[in-house]
């Protein structure tokens, strides 16, 4: 049973370096840099950056990766992480989109007063002389 254990760390360990992908450095703005031990060092356009490596971007910067299938991802200004989970993240959203229909006929709509915070205070407050009173 011990030595199953093991075999499953091990594989485990060794799926993390073989299905580790490496991203090109397409271009670089700003302050970018990645941790190299115990030192940051600065990324320039034409690295290759480590999927597990840790990058910093600074205020105002970004980076654009490409992946070995030549798709690009845009990490923005301020992420702190993990190369794979930054552009995993930067994958996720989709910018852009179409407006197919948009109301804006009147029939149909009504308003009606909200009580806001300050009404119910003050409503409480007129409240509150009244049983002093």
């Amino acid at each position: 049973m011990k030595k199953i254990i093991v075999l499953a760390i091990l594989v485990c360990a060794v799926s993390v370096f073989v299905f580790a992908e490496d991203f090109a450095v397409q271009t670089v703005t700003g302050r970018v840099e990645r941790e190299s031990g115990n030192k940051k060092v600065a990324v320039i356009a034409g690295d290759t950056i480590d999927g597990e490596a840790v990058i910093h971007t600074g205020v105002g910067a970004s980076l654009v990766l490409r992946d070995k299938d030549g798709k690009s991802f845009t990490i923005n200004a301020a992420k702190n992480g993990k190369v794979a989970e930054l552009t995993k993240a930067a994958a996720g959203i989709r910018i852009g989109g179409n407006v197919t229909r948009t109301d804006t006929t009147t029939v149909g709509r009504t308003t009606t007063q909200v009580g806001t915070a300050s009404a119910r205070a003050s409503d409480q407050a007129a409240d509150d002389d009244i049983a002093a009173e």
